[in-house]
């Protein structure tokens, strides 16, 4: 390398160095930015699935009470299907 080549590489080294420095920090604030975005999601997402928790909890209190019979009731419409169904079939013989 000859003395005009380092001449010319010290000024440009000078100015390059804030240029990085600049750059580094605008990417640090940017990733700052980016897991505050992602945790804010996050929390979204975990109060969702506290809402949904708690609705299938509702369910399951209406479904395991004792006075809410689903299979009973159930049973009771497949009869009366059953019934109906044999009544359609008497008649057309």
């Amino acid at each position: 390398m000859d003395n005009g080549t380092l001449a010319l590489m010290i000024p440009i080294l000078a100015l390059l160095i804030p240029v990085l420095a600049i750059w580094t920090q605008h990417q640090r604030k940017i990733e700052e930015i980016r897991a505050k975005a992602l945790g804010e999601v996050g929390n979204q997402a975990a109060a969702r699935a506290t809402a949904l928790e708690e609705r299938v909890r509702v369910l399951e209190a209406i479904v395991t009470d004792k006075s809410y019979d689903v299979a009973s009731q159930i049973e009771a419409l497949r009869d009366s299907a059953r019934r109906d169904g044999s009544a359609i079939e008497h008649g057309r013989n």
